[in-house]
């Protein structure tokens, strides 16, 4: 006779259980969206993931997760400053939304509290796979964020910054937005904050036939917090979507991205940077499906790992059987700073289709003394002359944004991050 046993709950799982059961009644929505949170938790009661599960493979969530703050209805952050100067911004305080939002032509923004009263947002909270323990845990708390549509053939000449920011406890946020046809617009996605928190967020990106959108994650949350990630979008024909992730603090770190292709001609570029330091460990995970014929997509991440630092890539594009004539690269680059600093990159391609080209690498290396030598002969110092180095094999790929109010201010992340962790 086989006897099964439930492991024991961990401190963390407890607290996300109990932390449900306590906050059920302050939670907005119908007796729709109630349904999917209940069903959202009881994929927490089965247990946070661990490596057995493929996808969670080098983040052992349930290990690594291993307590969980608690909801701070005294926390009080505030809004910073938008990425770009002149960006309009919504700003998403320790989880509630702003009731005074600047006017944008062509753009209509509600507050995700009232859709998900009326219940209008049920149908955003389905979670992607039995494995989406973000948007599990997400789909559970979340009370706020923002439902945002862009107008057919709207083009913004000033960036929407989308600012998640906390100030401790526990912080559940999700970001919905459509680009019409022919719409054009650069989106900031801010996440940052201090303090011990748990952040989850979940992003949406729709684009209908022709669109042409460059969302930009900048997170640089305090070492003290957990963030966890997912950026979901969907592709229509013949539209581009230009994905810029910086991730550049959190203690624990988990970004997902899931791209779909649903139309012809659609094109998808994603460009990263992960800078590692301390005994952090960040995660970025992506899942790409090419489902129609004509698609293209290239990946670009770069890494730069210092201290004990724990880094993950891993990234799988599925061709489907009709979507020939795809062309798909993807390529990791790590620069390791550090004898104790780790990156682990894990690529897969899995191909139906037999009329494609697709192909991925992954390069580790370090400074080459050569280099640094021809630095130094020249005058600079070592310090500065290792900063120069780290510098240049990361701006290349911000320089691909080809804008330059983008790329300064990008630039100035990096500086800010180099001028603490260099």
């Amino acid at each position: 006779m086989n006897i099964h046993t439930t492991p024991q709950r961990t401190p963390a799982e407890t607290a996300l259980i109990d932390a449900f059961s306590d906050r059920l009644s302050l939670l907005p929505g119908d007796g729709t969206v109630m349904l999917k949170r209940d069903d959202a938790i009881e994929a927490i009661k089965s247990g946070l993931p661990t490596r057995r599960i493929e996808s969670w493979h080098y983040t052992d969530l349930r290990r690594l997760l291993t307590s969980v703050p608690d909801f701070d209805p005294a926390a009080a952050a505030k809004a910073i400053a938008p990425t770009v100067e002149g960006s309009a911004v919504l700003p998403v305080l320790n989880g509630a939304s702003s009731t005074k939002l600047p006017t944008v032509d062509g753009v209509a923004v509600q507050r995700l509290s009232e859709k998900l009263t009326d219940g209008s947002a049920a149908p955003g909270l389905d979670l992607y796979g039995a494995d989406d323990a973000i948007g599990a845990l997400n789909t559970a708390f979340v009370a706020d964020g923002y439902v945002v549509d862009i107008a057919d053939r709207t083009e913004l000449d000033k960036p929407i910054e989308l600012q998640n920011l906390q100030a401790g406890g526990q912080t559940h946020v999700r970001l919905a937005v459509r680009v019409g046809a022919g719409a054009k617009a650069v989106i900031v996605e801010r996440q940052a904050g201090e303090g011990a928190a748990l952040v989850s967020s979940v992003s949406q990106l729709l684009l209908d036939e022709g669109a042409d959108v460059t969302w930009l994650i900048v997170q640089e949350q305090p070492d003290t917090a957990t963030h966890l990630a997912q950026f979901k979008a969907h592709l229509g024909k013949d539209s581009k979507l230009t994905l810029f992730v910086m991730n550049a603090g959190g203690r624990l770190v988990r970004q997902e991205v899931v791209v779909k292709t649903t139309g012809e001609g659609a094109d998808f570029t994603l460009r990263g940077i992960n800078l590692l330091a301390g005994d952090t460990h960040t995660d970025v995970t992506m899942v790409l499906d090419h489902a129609v014929p004509h698609t293209a997509s290239t990946e670009v991440i770069r890494n730069v790992v210092t201290g004990r630092a724990r880094g993950v890539f891993q990234g799988r594009i599925n061709v489907h059987q009709y979507a020939q004539k795809t062309n798909a690269k993807m390529a990791c680059n790590t620069l390791l700073l550090s004898d104790d600093g780790e990156f682990s990159t894990k690529p897969e391609l899995e191909i139906f289709a037999d009329d494609v080209v697709c192909g991925h690498g992954a390069t580790v290396t370090e400074i080459a003394h050569s280099h640094l030598f021809y630095l130094m002969a020249r005058g600079i110092d070592e310090k500065s002359a290792r900063g120069l180095l780290v510098k240049a094999f990361v701006a290349e790929v911000i320089e691909e944004l080809d804008d330059e109010a983008i790329v300064e201010a990008l630039e100035a992340r990096l500086d800010g991050w180099f001028a603490t962790h260099g």
